[in-house]
């Protein structure tokens, strides 16, 4: 089930916290429960990319993001992601969770995603996003000048770029 109230709750406690640039990175807190296990008594992997949600909504409100999607009547998606996954979270576990952009292309806004505990990384995810409208894909270029920021992405980095490209050689739609 979709942590609804862990959502609420990260909400209602970035709803005044300071603007960020759309590049500055968002942190945030979290306890690891015992319905996010799975049966080795570990963060389960689908849970971790929930809980990344808890990380990226916030994100999205403090840059502007949210209320402009709001005001447009757009919406957001993911559009693809690859996680690495390092080291066990283990019940009543904290983690501090680093979200931020780190720059788009012409059709996708990037994302990187990092829980640490302890100071140790767990985990680390790239995720693609699209802003999306009742006609498709909403251009980043489109999305900055609502947000009022220049157009022109920061350099990508170099593994963000050959992830793209592998990516881009991935067959669609894979085999049967």
């Amino acid at each position: 089930m979709y942590p609804v109230l862990r959502m609420a709750k990260e909400i209602w406690t970035n709803r005044n916290a300071p603007p960020l640039a759309l590049t500055e990175p968002h942190l945030s807190h979290h306890l690891c429960w015992p319905w996010d296990l799975d049966i080795w008594a570990e963060l389960n992997n689908g849970r971790t990319l929930t809980l990344y949600d808890l990380g990226r909504i916030p994100l999205a409100m403090r840059t502007g993001l949210g209320r402009v999607i709001r005001r447009q009547g757009w919406g957001i998606t993911v559009a693809g992601s690859s996680v690495r996954y390092r080291r066990r979270v283990r019940m009543f576990d904290r983690v501090e969770m680093v979200s931020r952009c780190i720059g788009w292309d012409a059709r996708f806004l990037y994302m990187e995603q990092s829980m640490w505990r302890a100071g140790e990384c767990t985990s680390h995810m790239l995720l693609r996003s699209a802003i999306t409208s009742k006609t498709g894909i909403v251009p980043p270029a489109e999305v900055l000048a609502a947000l009022g920021q220049p157009a022109e992405s920061p350099d990508l980095p170099g593994w963000v770029g050959a992830w793209i490209a592998a990516d881009a050689d991935r067959p669609w739609p894979p085999a049967r």
